[in-house]
């Protein structure tokens, strides 16, 4: 199963993305899905920059 997934790895996943996708479009709407997608991709952003910076390290605590 394993080696199923690798093979086939990017297809899945762009299935699954597209069925979230036609979820979203036909529950909420084309707008909503739009705003929802746009918040998704600048969280990620942000998140990726903050990481880039090292911000996230101050919160880590040293093991004693």
């Amino acid at each position: 199963m394993n080696r199923l997934f690798q093979q086939y790895q990017y297809p899945i996943i762009g299935g699954l993305a597209g069925l979230i996708l036609a979820i979203l479009l036909i529950t909420v709407g084309f707008f909503k899905t739009i705003l929802v997608i746009f918040l998704t991709v600048l969280g990620a952003y942000i998140g990726f920059y903050l990481n880039s910076i090292g911000f996230f390290d101050s919160f880590k605590r040293p093991k004693i």
